[in-house]
């Protein structure tokens, strides 16, 4: 295996970021930081019920902040959420923008932000840089362990017309500060802590292999892969184990570290098209299609895999050996994917073959394609599809 390190350019972006016990509790103080005047609270109806959003609003108050709350986001955030969230933060002559909840919440307050400044229709903002005007300051407190849309320079939002997934990927989305407390992963129930956790691992692999990665993106990806295949059974099993929970919380920021800058692959691009066409749930999708995609980008990343294999202590074949090292390989994944009891197939998550043309069709056109070791084809991403299922 070769030594030698990338040398081609790169660049490395992140927000500012607090992790740790209690950090969400510096919410009010980072809002007025910023200039807030009045403030946009973007959540979801599940975290009215926590006692975050209380919390929040508390240290709002005592930093003297006008607050209005917006929660109309559902899972995979529909794009006239977005544009109803940026009526009500028009409408009340908001300055700020605060996100509490997971992906589907920072995803929606992103579009809030992008078509606050920029004027059109969130589907007009579709691509990689094609984002002309900062957003306003956005402040993210993540709720789940697994999207990092909190660090991240993506955006993923549902097109209810074309069914589908679109990503926005550009650093103008990239939030102002991400305060990331562990403690907020307690919420979380056991299948959501597994989807998400496996949400995390598909953004640690793809961007570990993708042809966008770096010296900086390979330690971030191969810590979070080592992190959450060594805890996330037992942070599911233990759920109220704070260091579990940490550890877990923290692979998530290295995965979201690595993905945004590295960018993804292939896992990414199908379960876009699935999750927009059928609303299913991201990391479910994601964990079902990781072995498929394994194993169709294999023999184009064959050292990488290898290297992510070593990380992980599997045991493996003579490594002249293609076939037996890349069976070794997703066979642990396959196993990891069963200890934390999610969907074996996409048939067992309701997917028929017949669909498979139209999600490959809308799967082809998604941006992280492009960085997927190997290139695909529509009839390549057909043929995953079909084997998923």
């Amino acid at each position: 295996m070769s030594n030698n390190i990338q040398l081609s350019p790169r660049k490395f972006v992140a927000p500012e970021y607090v992790y740790g016990i209690d950090s969400r509790l510096m919410a009010g103080t980072f809002c007025k930081k910023l200039g807030g005047r009045k403030i946009l609270l973007v959540t979801d109806e599940g975290m009215l019920s926590t006692p975050w959003i209380p919390e929040i609003e508390k240290e709002l108050q005592k930093q003297s902040l006008e607050y209005i709350i917006f929660s109309a986001v559902s899972p995979n955030p529909r794009d006239y959420e977005v544009m109803n969230g940026r009526d009500i933060y028009e409408g009340n002559k908001c300055n700020l923008i605060l996100a509490v909840g997971g992906g589907s919440v920072i995803d929606c307050a992103k579009g809030i932000g992008i078509v606050s400044t920029n004027q059109g229709h969130i589907l007009n903002y579709e691509g990689v840089d094609m984002i002309k005007r900062p957003m306003p300051p956005l402040i993210c407190i993540p709720t789940t362990g697994g999207t990092a849309a909190d660090v991240s320079q993506f955006a993923i939002i549902n097109n209810t017309s074309g069914h589908y997934k679109l990503a926005i990927i550009s650093k103008a989305v990239v939030p102002d500060v991400a305060l990331i407390d562990p403690l907020t992963l307690t919420s979380m129930d056991t299948f959501l802590t597994a989807c998400t956790g496996m949400d995390a691992l598909s953004h640690a692999f793809e961007a570990f292999v993708s042809s966008g990665s770096s010296a900086f993106t390979d330690l971030y990806a191969l810590e979070a892969i080592r992190l959450i295949t060594g805890n996330l059974h037992d942070s599911i099993t233990h759920p109220n184990d704070i260091q579990l929970r940490g550890k877990i919380m923290l692979a998530t920021l290295y995965s979201g570290l690595a993905f945004s800058n590295a960018s993804l692959g292939c896992v990414h691009s199908l379960a876009h098209s699935l999750g927009g066409y059928l609303d299913l749930p991201h990391g479910a999708c994601n964990a079902v299609l990781l072995p498929h995609v394994v194993d169709y980008n294999f023999e184009s990343a064959e050292e990488r895999y290898i290297r992510i294999a070593e990380t992980l202590e599997i045991p493996l074949p003579l490594k002249t050996n293609t076939k037996e090292i890349k069976k070794a390989f997703i066979g642990y994944l396959l196993d990891f994917r069963q200890s934390i009891g999610l969907y074996n197939t996409l048939k067992d998550m309701g997917v028929t073959s017949d669909i498979t043309p139209v999600l490959a069709t809308k799967a082809i056109n998604d941006p992280c394609n492009a960085t997927n070791p190997r290139l695909p084809v529509k009839k390549d991403l057909e043929t995953i599809y079909q084997e998923a299922i």
